[in-house]
């Protein structure tokens, strides 16, 4: 049976012809309004060779002005047009420039069929494997070769099949469904939406033929997957608003709420203020129970009797989109539908290797490259293989800090870690232990360059609460590099483990009931935002020591900027690495200013 909407995504290296193949195919289908065929006749790029008064398709697609002036496709333009099988098809013209390449990802994990273009005059290059890659990972089910631009070498059979035979043979590591190529002149018309004499050796589909014999695979066995995206309210009225991602839903359906593990009876179906008796597969609507549920956003419905209850440690695949490095311990936003988590990438076990096939190994992930990682969130997440289900094994990874997509993820498998770790919870509490010392746990962290006095504050903060009778504890930087930290450098993927690590000892040591004063360079503010949100709001203090980077050279208790200034000590914080002030600490003190005045101040925080 086949889909009433078929997604494409055309792909390859720059100008291998993607838009004025698109162009082509929506007018020789009579998708462009004529106003719209007409105004590419009128316009001319710089530099084309294309006469006056005749159509440049490659404008149809083109919708920027940036990208008409520069003959470039910078984002993904989409288009629609009617099949002759009465299904309608939408385009997504995906960006051939390497630092666009994210923009096509997304484009691709929807797509049912792929263009992947090789122009015939420039070969296969680096580009069109990365797009074929992303294509395959992103379980693309067609993925059609189109050799392009045949008119420019004759029409040779020879060259075709060179190509395709070298195509092949480079992407053969790839998992692909199913693979067709088709000799094309997107230029002159040959074999794009009818058969051409110049092309009579080739006795294959036609461009437009291979895109409309595809046929969906039904997916009303899959089990059921429902995602919570939020609640509906009314007067004397719950219910839960979300779409249905794979499966059949009906009225009476017994399903367990995760990760909560609730289970619910469906008592109705209500679509657009109409009931209905059930829901396919891509479909939104409100449910309600035959009882009350805890349910929230994010939450996942699935069958009453699925095995699965949702994973924090997991593998995947993770395209990186971002121009920053992905780096081990950093912590991300992960989002999952309407699921969001704090993530950890924990380990990468490889890379792919775009041009020779199979892996290498990598401790970070460049803009463009695809690696297989393992990832471990804060909280369980219902995602499925990726294989199985496109659109409940997707998920993307967001800087913390700018909030921008750094990573886009397909979820391979659970690891068995994940299963076989229980949280036990002890009668006595933090507040227990706390209330036993007669005091309130807290974490002062303070923060500065090397030399900025964060160790000499610390020791005399500590000095005085002892004496008051409190019990506390120092964290310095330089003694945990000495023992448990003393495996780490100082790169930034290697600082934002060694900020993990402190904040984790020092949640430990909260829960214990302890004032624990950190004093640790923490050069980046997302790293110090992950140290805050282990704890309750009131419970972490940021204290900035904002000493300036010539009085720390001029101290140089440690002899470290006499090293960075040889050119011994590359990374430190000051000199070769960047130090990112807190946005908004508790407390900002001057490390030259009077040392007991700057530990009053310290101590009202704990008042």
């Amino acid at each position: 049976m086949s889909s009433a909407l078929t997604r494409l995504v055309t792909c390859g290296s720059v100008d291998d012809g993607k838009s004025t193949l698109i162009g082509r195919l929506l007018v020789e289908t009579d998708s462009v309004p004529h106003d719209t065929v007409d105004s590419a006749k009128k316009i001319r790029r710089t530099g084309s060779t294309i006469p006056a008064g005749e159509i440049d398709f490659s404008l149809l697609t083109d919708g920027l002005e940036a990208e008409r002036e520069q003959g470039i496709t910078i984002d993904v333009a989409y288009r629609s047009m009617n099949l002759r099988n009465g299904n309608r098809l939408i385009i997504a013209d995906a960006p051939g420039h390497e630092q666009y390449t994210r923009n096509m990802v997304v484009a691709a994990s929807r797509a049912n069929i792929a263009l992947v273009l090789v122009d015939a005059t420039r070969g296969i290059r680096t580009q069109t494997l990365r797009h074929a890659s992303i294509c395959s990972l992103a379980g693309v089910d067609r993925i059609i070769t189109v050799i392009n631009k045949l008119d420019a070498v004759n029409y040779s059979k020879d060259v075709y099949d060179n190509l395709v035979a070298e195509l092949e043979s480079k992407i053969s590591h790839l998992t692909i469904k199913e693979l067709i190529s088709i000799p094309v002149s997107a230029l002159a018309g040959d074999n794009v939406s009818s058969s051409s004499v110049n092309l009579s050796w080739y006795q294959g589909p036609t461009l437009l033929e291979a895109i409309e014999n595809w046929e969906s695979a039904s997916n009303l066995n899959e089990e059921k997957h429902f995602r919570v995206q939020s609640i509906a309210r009314a007067e004397n009225f719950r219910g839960i608003s979300g779409t249905l991602e794979s499966g059949r839903l009906q009225v009476g359906d017994q399903m367990k709420v995760l990760p909560g593990k609730v289970e619910v009876t469906i008592s109705e179906i209500i679509k657009f203020e109409e009931k209905r008796a059930e829901l396919s597969a891509g479909e939104s609507a409100i449910l309600t129970f035959t009882k009350e549920a805890d349910v929230a956003r994010g939450d996942v419905l699935v069958n009453k009797d699925s095995s699965f209850d949702g994973t924090d440690r997991f593998t995947a695949n993770l395209v990186w989109l971002d121009e920053k490095p992905l780096l081990l311990s950093r912590s991300y936003l992960l989002l999952a539908g309407s699921t969001m988590s704090p993530a950890i990438v924990t380990k990468i076990r490889g890379k792919q290797r775009i041009v020779e096939g199979g892996s290498e190994p990598a401790h970070s992930l460049q803009m463009n490259e695809i690696g297989e990682i393992e990832i471990a969130t804060d909280k369980p997440l219902v995602l499925r293989n990726y294989g199985e289900s496109r659109s409940t094994g997707n998920f993307i990874l967001i800087d913390r800090k700018t909030m921008q997509s750094s990573g886009a993820g397909m979820f391979l498998h659970t690891l068995r870690r994940s299963s076989n770790i229980t949280h036990h919870n002890y009668e006595i509490t933090s507040a227990d232990r706390a209330l036993q010392k007669n005091q309130r746990a807290k974490v002062i962290w303070f923060t500065g360059l090397s030399g900025s006095g964060k160790s000499t504050i610390a020791n005399q903060v500590e000095k005085e609460l002892f004496a008051q009778g409190k019990h506390c504890y120092v964290l310095d930087g330089d003694n945990l590099r000495l023992g448990i930290n003393k495996d780490l450098g100082f790169t930034p993927e290697n600082r934002a483990e060694n900020v993990r690590r402190v904040a984790e000892i020092a949640r430990l040591m909260v829960d214990a009931g302890l004032i624990v004063i950190v004093a640790l360079v923490s050069p980046f503010e997302v790293d110090r935002q992950v140290a805050r949100a282990l704890f309750d709001e009131d419970l972490f203090n940021v204290v900035w020591v904002n000493t300036s980077a010539e009085v720390c050279a001029e101290r140089d208790p440690k002899g470290l900027y006499k090293k960075a200034k040889s050119g011994d000590l590359p990374n430190l914080t000051g000199v070769g690495q960047e130090y990112e002030p807190p946005v908004n600490p508790e407390l900002v003190i001057d490390g030259t200013e009077d040392l007991t005045a700057n530990v009053a101040a310290v101590l009202r925080l704990l008042s």
